[in-house]
């Protein structure tokens, strides 16, 4: 299904989509680790919710969206009724990195803007609050290779100017 979509981007909005090549490329690298099916899902800097919906397509069970940006929360929300999501998605308009109490999810997809040491402050307030269960899989978006203290690194690629790096939380 085509999603609504902000085309090659909006940098005043910050927004910078997963290119299908990408998406397309993570998915096939996530079905070695992950089986969708159950999954609680947490998508941290969501953009259009790309991630998270098609985590929803392959048979997780809720997404947990969460985007501060009013541009990308537009189309996230067209995007989640456009494929009839709302009953097992939710949408937290805030900041990642003060997430307030929640529930541990299994997945998480950590896209922040690039460069900027976001993602490990999103990582911080995901894990000080909750939201981020023992056992998570991280799949974190970035312009270089991640990694964490606490995390496991399974596998890393590059794909033009972004690397995933997929983290396993280790306890």
């Amino acid at each position: 299904m085509r999603l609504a979509s902000v085309g090659k981007g909006d940098p005043a909005a910050h927004l910078r989509p997963t290119t299908d090549r990408v998406r397309e490329s993570l998915f096939n690298i996530l079905a070695n680790h992950v089986d969708f099916a159950g999954m609680r899902v947490l998508d941290l800097f969501a953009g259009t919710g790309a991630l998270g919906l098609e985590a929803l397509s392959r048979g997780a069970s809720h997404v947990t969206f969460v985007e501060n940006g009013r541009a990308a929360q537009k189309i996230l929300a067209d995007n989640i009724r456009l494929t009839n999501s709302q009953p097992t998605t939710r949408l937290i308009r805030t900041d990642a990195r003060k997430l307030p109490l929640g529930d541990a999810h299994d997945v998480i997809f950590l896209d922040p803007p690039y460069g900027q040491g976001l993602g490990s402050a999103a990582l911080d307030a995901g894990e000080t609050q909750g939201w981020i269960a023992p056992d998570a899989l991280v799949i974190w978006e970035d312009n270089t290779a991640q990694s964490r203290t606490g995390y496991d690194t399974l596998t890393q690629r590059t794909f033009g100017g972004t690397t995933v790096s997929v983290l396993l939380r280790s306890g």
